[in-house]
This record gives structure tokens, sequence and C-alpha cells, in this order.
């Protein structure tokens, strides 16, 4: 799939979104990596949760920069399918590891207390960090 292939489906649009916009993406991101390392250890669904919105809304700053928005609809899933064109093979794992945490955060959050695993939230969490990382350098190599 391609960048035109999913705005022909109607999953993203082509925006001009304001740097600011961006830079607010990337401090919540910051914020909630802050916020998942201090409540991980009292409570897993929540810091898996707080860490998976991490992930969610770095990718949305990168796709922000690009002058890319996901459809409403589907936000979350049409964010990581961007996410998969924009990265590639070289980080395919990555970005269907994350997609896959999408399905496991909902049932967390909305289904079955106490789902997530101390293995699982500390895996998202690292996982979290690196991307968080990954996204900042390259955003920081983008044109002005």
């Amino acid at each position: 799939m391609r960048y035109d292939e999913l705005l022909k489906s109607g999953r993203i649009k082509k925006q001009r979104i304001s740097k600011d916009e961006i830079a607010r993406a990337m401090e919540r991101a910051a914020r909630d990596i802050s916020t998942a390392r201090k409540i991980m250890a009292s409570d897993w669904d929540w810091g898996f949760a707080v860490a998976y919105n991490a992930v969610l809304q770095t990718a949305r700053a990168y796709m922000f920069a690009h002058g890319y928005r996901p459809a409403s609809a589907e936000g979350h899933k049409n964010t990581f399918a961007f996410m998969r064109v924009a990265f590639g093979k070289e980080y395919e794992d990555l970005i269907t590891y994350f997609d896959r945490m999408r399905g496991k955060r909902n049932q967390a959050i909305y289904d079955v207390a106490g789902l997530i695993t101390e293995t699982e939230a500390k895996a998202l969490f690292e996982k979290a960090v690196f991307f968080v990382n990954l996204i900042t350098s390259k955003l920081s190599t983008l044109p002005r």
C-alpha cells in the first residue's frame, strides 16, 4: 500500500499542519512516557495504555510533519497503516507490534481489567521509549 492508496480509501487526508501542533503531539508523547514510567509498577493496564498513547502521539506527530492526518473513523488503525507505508520493511515488525497492542489496549481499557501482564507492559514501554526517540531523531532531520 502507498500514501495515494490510503488517501483514495479515505483512511488519511492531506492537510497542512502547524509546527506547533507537531510539537504538542511530541510533548504529549514525552509526558505519556513519564507518566507510564510512574504508574507502571502499580497498574499494568494503565501503564500499558499510557505507553501506547505515547506511541500513538509520536506516530501522529510524524504524520503531521509529512502533511497528513488520519481519518477520524478508526484513527488509531489508520495512523499505523500510514506508519507502515512511511517506514516500510525496516520497521514493519515494530509497527505491526504497535498495531497488535492497539487491540490489546482496547480490551484492557474497555473490557477486561487486569488483562495486561507485567511482561507485556514493560515490553511495550521499552518499545515506546525507543519509538519516541526514533521519531524525535527523524523529525529533527526534516526541513523546517
